[in-house]
C-alpha cells in the first residue's frame, strides 16, 4: 500500500518572490502582479492537495477491499477501528467526541440521529459491567460480512467487540453455494466460531434476513454461548418451520420477490434447484429502496447465490435450548423483501422479549439507517435480565 500511496505526494508550496522597495513606479506594479500570481498558485496548490487527499482515500479504500477479498476463507472478520469509513493521517481531522461520519450521502432525519457513543450507552451500566460487550453479526442470504461495515465501525467506536461472520459460500468464503446441502453445513463458520469462545464467554448474536434461521440453529446447538439474540428483519421461525414456510404468509410485495429470483440448477434441470440468484435489475426496489446508491453499487458486485437446501430445511427448536436464549426483534418499516406485516406475524406467533421498529428503513438497515440501528443494538446490549435487575433493586 505504501508504494502506491507514495505516488500521491503533496506539492511543495511555491515561494513568494523577494520584494525590493528601492524603485517606485512601474517596478512596484510588477511586484504586486508577482505577489498576486503567487497567491493564486498557492490556492491552486491547495486545491490540488485536496484532490490528491481524495484520491488517497479512494485508493486506501480500494486496497482494503482487495486485501479483504484476497484473504482466503477467513470466516470471522473483525474490522480495525472503522478503517472502512475513516483514513487516519491523511489530512482529515477526527471528529471530537463523536462518531465517524456515515458514508451515506443522504440527508439525516430525526429517526437517524448522530450522537456520541457515550450518549448511546445507558448511564446506569458501563460496557465493562454488561453481561457481554461482544457482538457477532450474521448476514442474510446472498450477503456477506461486508454488509456490516458501518455497524462494525460504530460499535467498535462505542467500545464493543465485534465479529462479522461469512457463512459457507458467502462473502469471501470460497465454497461453491451450489454444493451446500444442509443448514448445518451453511452455518458451520458460525457454530465453529462459537465453539472456540472461552468457557465463560458469551455473545450477542444479530441475524439479518435468512441469518435469522441461522442464529436460531446456533441458539439450539450452543445456547450457553449466547446471551441475547437479535432478529433484524429476519426469519424468526418456530419448531418444524423452514424459511420457505415463512414466505407463504407474504402478501403484496411477494410478486417483486418472485420476479427477482433466478433459480440455479447445478445438478441439471431435472433435479431440484441448488441455489437462488437475485436479478440485479430488481435489487434497488427489493432490498435497498431507502439505501444510498454507493451501498447499492457495493451490494451489486458483492452478493452471491443463496444456497437452496438450507432454505428448505425445517428447524428443530426446543424450549430447553433455543427457548433459553433471550430474543429481541427489530422491525424494518419500509421493507419490500420481508414486509412489515410478515415480520409482525412472526412476532405474534412466537413473541420475543421486546420488539423495536426502525422507521424509514428498507430491508438493509445497516445501509439505510446505520446510526439508528446502532442505537438500538447498544440499547439491547444494556437491557438487564430480570434476575440481575432484581438483584440491583434489592441492593
Amino acid at each position: 500500500m505504501g508504494g502506491i500511496l507514495s505516488c500521491f505526494h503533496e506539492p511543495e508550496s511555491p515561494k513568494r518572490p523577494a520584494v525590493r522597495r528601492k524603485k517606485p513606479g512601474a517596478q512596484q506594479d510588477a511586484i504586486f502582479t508577482a505577489t498576486v500570481g503567487s497567491s493564486r498558485r498557492w490556492e491552486k496548490g491547495r486545491a490540488m492537495r485536496s484532490a490528491e487527499e481524495s484520491l488517497i482515500q479512494e485508493a486506501a479504500a480500494l486496497l482494503l477491499l482487495q486485501q479483504q477479498q484476497n484473504g482466503g476463507g477467513e470466516a470471522a472478520i473483525g474490522f480495525d477501528r472503522s478503517t472502512s469509513l475513516r483514513y487516519p493521517g491523511l489530512g482529515t481531522k477526527k471528529q471530537q467526541g463523536g462518531l465517524p461520519r456515515s458514508s451515506s450521502s443522504r440527508p439525516r432525519s430525526i429517526a437517524d440521529p448522530v450522537v456520541a457513543p457515550q450518549q448511546l450507552v445507558n448511564q446506569k451500566a458501563k460496557i465493562e459491567d454488561l453481561e457481554t460487550s461482544h457482538f457477532v453479526l450474521v448476514h442474510g442470504g446472498g450477503f456477506g460480512a461486508w454488509c456490516w461495515y458501518k455497524t462494525i465501525a460504530l460499535l467498535q467506536d462505542a467500545g464493543f467487540k465485534v465479529n462479522a461472520i461469512d457463512l459457507t459460500g458467502s462473502g469471501i468464503h470460497s465454497f461453491d453455494p451450489n454444493k451446500i446441502t444442509s443448514l448445518s453445513q451453511y452455518v458451520k463458520p458460525l457454530t465453529s466460531f462459537l465453539e472456540n469462545l472461552g468457557d465463560t464467554d458469551k455473545v450477542i448474536l444479530v441475524g439479518h434476513d435468512f441469518g435469522g434461521a441461522c442464529i436460531s440453529y446456533a441458539m439450539e446447538a450452543l445456547p450457553t454461548k449466547i446471551a441475547k439474540a437479535v432478529f433484524l428483519a429476519a426469519a424468526m421461525l418456530k419448531d418444524g418451520q423452514n424459511t420457505l414456510d415463512m414466505f407463504s404468509h407474504q402478501q403484496g410485495n411477494s410478486d417483486l420477490l418472485r420476479q427477482a429470483q433466478i433459480f440455479l440448477y447445478a445438478n441439471g434441470k431435472n433435479q431440484p434447484p441448488t441455489a437462488i440468484e437475485l436479478d440485479k435489475s430488481f435489487l434497488k426496489d427489493l432490498l435497498f429502496n431507502q439505501s444510498p446508491d454507493k451501498d447499492v453499487a457495493l451490494a451489486s458486485v458483492s452478493l452471491r447465490p443463496i444456497p437452496f437446501a438450507p432454505v428448505l430445511q425445517k428447524l428443530e427448536l426446543t424450549g430447553t435450548n433455543y427457548g433459553s436464549v433471550r430474543r429481541f426483534y427489530i422491525e424494518t418499516a419500509e421493507d419490500n423483501a420481508i414486509s412489515l406485516p410478515l415480520q409482525q406475524i412472526m412476532c405474534e406467533s412466537d413473541p420475543p422479549e421486546k420488539i423495536f421498529r426502525l422507521k424509514g428503513s428498507d430491508h438493509s438497515p445497516f445501509f439505510s439507517k446505520p446510526q439508528a440501528l446502532h442505537k438500538l443494538l447498544v440499547e439491547i446490549a444494556n437491557i438487564p435480565n430480570a434476575l440481575t435487575q432484581q438483584t440491583n433493586n434489592d441492593e
